[in-house]
């Protein structure tokens, strides 16, 4: 199959072919660890867990890292704030964020590198850089020196000239240009830091990045991906630091950039205090609704999230009643597709997802299934329509649970009536009408609808599902 991707170096949507047959090499920047992920983190993680799902299904070697910034100024302010230790914050911040994304359906990377763990790949790339005349020394720091890269500017688009003075970048009098940026800085005692040939200290954000992708991946990797925030200076100064210790050769043959998550009043962070974190988000809904929202939106496109989760759920609740409609008593979800051969996907979406990742649009062939298994009048129709369903599912990293599960498990309150207390009372209920005592039997229905419940009667007797 054809995958073409929008590539933000180029500025135009490419057809997709990895510099090794066969192999894939790509990389994400993950999260800077010093506290709860807020959804818009997710965007990233969840574009492109659908992207390496689709790879794998094209090319037998597809190696995936995502790295962990455990090195930072943010970090350090958040320990200093709280009075935890450093690392402590960034292991547990680490894990929360893995888990957080991890109930969004977010498979692992095979290489989760950290930057504490590449100290000495740092130096050596610093070291390199210094040598051969693009990096320098001044006051304890060393600095990339922007005017040696006469390709500086090119992924961003920007001349020299455009470049605002000291954008993420202090402007300082060490520098011999007030564009240069940190590649290492002295570090006080109160701060992590290691030893180096310029003294203690501790590596800026941009070289952090390229020595992990070095170390995992190889100086030229396939696809690297990240929010379009980060395409400068950051993505910027990372290809910058790469080409020359390449001698020019660029080290990313495909640049990706999702777009960014808005409340309404501009993008979503921590700086402008509008955030709101996966955690919270899941406490009131299930993780593969959130999916949804996010994929309802094409990756590179701006996303409004407020007005997202209602429809979310009432499609993904869509597709749902589809498989509990025809669900023959296995409960297959669509995990058993995990290594299934291409030809057992949904042809529909996979042109969809081919074309720039374009997730509405592959949502919509879903619901064109969905809409076909509801239709079949026969049943070895209803079972291929079903089972190619559970495979764009897997692809999209929904309908992963039983569909009388995720009916009767979506929980949004933290005083949801149990699951045994509703049994009981359907129960009490069909006991009510047999007696022919139809005001009890009213009488729980509307108990059981003002908690949220809703029941379905038919000829195998009385589901329920949570509204």
């Amino acid at each position: 199959m054809e995958i073409t991707l929008h590539n933000t170096s180029s500025g135009k949507r490419e057809r997709f072919e990895p510099l090794v047959p066969g192999e894939v090499s790509i990389y994400l920047c993950g999260p800077t660890v010093y506290d709860f992920a807020h959804i818009g983190n997710a965007v990233p993680a969840v574009a492109f867990d659908v992207l390496v799902r689709l790879l794998r299904l094209e090319y037998p070697k597809v190696t995936f890292v995502r790295n962990i910034t455990d090195v930072d100024d943010k970090i350090n302010a958040a320990g200093i704030a709280t009075g935890r230790p450093i690392g402590e914050l960034a292991e547990r911040y680490a894990k929360e964020y893995r888990d957080d994304i991890a109930a969004l359906g977010v498979i692992p990377p095979d290489v989760e590198p950290r930057a504490t763990g590449h100290i000495a790949e740092i130096i050596d790339m610093i070291e390199t850089l210094i040598a051969g005349g693009h990096a320098y020394e001044s006051e304890g720091h060393v600095l990339f020196h922007v005017p040696s890269d006469p390709d500086y500017g090119s992924l961003a688009k920007r001349s020299l000239e455009d470049m605002l003075d000291g954008a993420r970048v202090e402007v300082a009098p060490y520098k011999k240009d007030p564009k240069d940026f940190v590649l290492w800085k002295p570090s006080t005692p109160e701060l992590p830091g290691w030893e180096s040939p310029w003294g203690r200290g501790r590596p800026g954000w941009h070289i952090e990045c390229s020595a992990m992708i070095r170390k995992h991946l190889g100086p030229v990797i396939d696809i690297h991906g990240g929010g379009s925030d980060l395409t400068f200076p950051h993505h910027e100064n990372e290809l910058a630091q790469s080409r020359c210790v390449n001698r020019g050769t660029a080290s990313v043959r495909y640049w990706l950039h999702n777009g960014m998550l808005t409340m309404g009043s501009g993008k979503m962070s921590k700086s402008l205090g509008n955030i709101v974190t996966i955690r919270e988000l899941l406490s009131r809904h299930d993780g593969e609704v959130l999916r949804y929202a996010l994929l309802s939106g094409h990756y590179r496109a701006q996303l409004m999230w407020n007005e997202s989760l209602a429809q979310a759920k009432r499609s993904l609740e869509t597709l749902y009643q589809a498989l509990r409609d025809t669900d023959d008593g296995s409960n297959e979800t669509a995990a058993s597709y995990a290594n299934a051969p291409i030809h057992a996907f949904p042809s529909d979406v996979l042109e969809a997802l081919c074309n720039d990742l374009n997730t509405p649009q592959a949502l919509a062939a879903m619901h064109a299934l969905a809409a076909h298994v509801r239709r079949a009048d026969d049943p070895e129709s209803a079972r291929r329509s079903r089972a190619e369903l559970l495979a764009g599912g897997w692809l999209l990293g929904i309908l992963t649970k039983p569909a009388e599960e995720y009916f009767q498990g979506v929980a949004e309150a933290a005083d949801a009536i149990e699951p045994r207390a509703i049994e009981a009372l359907i129960e009490e209920r069909n006991a009510a009408r047999d007696a022919r005592d139809f005001a009890r039997a009213d009488a729980i229905r509307d108990e059981l609808a003002a908690a949220g419940i809703q029941l379905e009667d038919g000829r195998d007797g009385t589901r329920w599902r949570r509204t």
